[in-house]
């Protein structure tokens, strides 16, 4: 049997050589927002939430809403006193935030996906 020359002079590529031509995969972030049914402050903190993914993480964000009055024995799992609170879950490390979200800068800080200001 003959091999073609082609295929003879091609050398075959190391893992890291194949790493290094892929796109880098972005990082899906995980959050899920703790609410009260539909109170005017579980409603802004999800649209106030949206909006955040959308403008920061477009593509790459997956939401689910935890209603505790629909299912209150949720909060033991992520330690919930407050609400509306958003978790991180993924990336590491996790993170909370107590509020409405409507402070845009807090909770980009909050969320690490903005490095806080000198002095803060």
């Amino acid at each position: 049997m003959k091999k073609s020359a082609g295929a003879s002079e091609r050398t075959p590529l190391s893992l890291q050589e194949i790493e290094d031509t892929q796109e880098p995969t972005p990082e899906t972030w995980q959050l899920r927002l703790y609410v009260a049914g539909q109170t005017p402050r579980s409603v802004a903190a999800f649209a106030n939430l949206k909006r955040i993914c959308e403008e920061h993480l477009a593509g790459r964000y997956d939401i689910e809403v935890v209603d505790l009055v629909k299912h209150p024995q949720l909060a033991a799992g992520d330690q919930i006193l407050a609400i509306p609170t958003l978790v991180r879950k993924l990336p590491q490390p996790l993170r909370k935030i107590v509020g409405d979200l409507r402070d845009t800068e807090r909770a980009l800080v909050g969320l690490q996906i903005r490095p806080a200001a000198p002095g803060e």
